[in-house]
């Protein structure tokens, strides 16, 4: 056998090995980096995820609230409209759940607030249910878009009433609270005395 045909067999060899891993390496490279970093939790709506940012104008158009500025509190993020009657009917739970957890004291976090989007078009109706309904905390926002909020579209809302919880780092951990669920899910969260 010819030594320079051996030779180039096993350059050839050579290259399709170098070749295969180089390939391997990429794609696996490709697939780590549409992985979530170590301790830092993706954007996005499942539990687990960190909540997407929201920042609308208040119920009275003077100013933008941001999701953000409750940092290091447990947020229950609520879609709602005025004209939504199970969102009516679940509203007296909510203001039950912030009167009793508001200034609470938590294994972790300080208190527990209430970011409320409606799903409304007018700025009157939306603002009566607030009244009506004894929605006292501050962050009441929406873009009055109805069912095309860009709000509800971020977080994938296609029927209200819907809720996300997140903890004091913004992290989802628990979604669509009704009822007791909510003030269970809360209680699991307190300070032991």
């Amino acid at each position: 056998m010819n030594i320079r045909l051996v030779m180039n067999k096993m350059q050839f060899a050579s290259l399709a090995a170098v070749a295969l891993l180089a390939l391997y390496g990429f794609t696996a490279r490709m697939e780590n980096d549409a992985a979530p970093v170590h301790g830092i939790a993706q954007v996005g709506t499942n539990i687990g995820d960190k909540a997407p940012e929201l920042a609308f104008m208040n119920a009275d158009s003077t100013k933008v609230l941001k999701l953000s500025e409750l940092k290091g509190k447990y947020v229950l993020i609520d879609f709602w409209a005025s004209w939504c009657r199970p969102c009516r009917m679940e509203n007296p739970n909510v203001v039950s759940a912030y009167a009793k957890y508001n200034a609470a004291k938590f294994k972790e976090g300080k208190g527990f607030d209430v970011f409320s989007v409606s799903l409304d078009r007018s700025r009157d109706a939306w603002k009566q249910a607030i009244a009506q309904d004894g929605l006292k905390w501050k962050y009441h926002v929406s873009d009055l878009k109805f069912w095309q909020s860009q709000a509800a579209q971020l977080y994938g809302v296609n029927s209200i009433p819907m809720s996300f919880l997140i903890d004091p780092n913004g992290i989802i951990i628990a979604k669509n609270l009704r009822g007791l669920a909510l003030h269970q899910e809360l209680d699991k969260h307190i300070k032991a005395l």
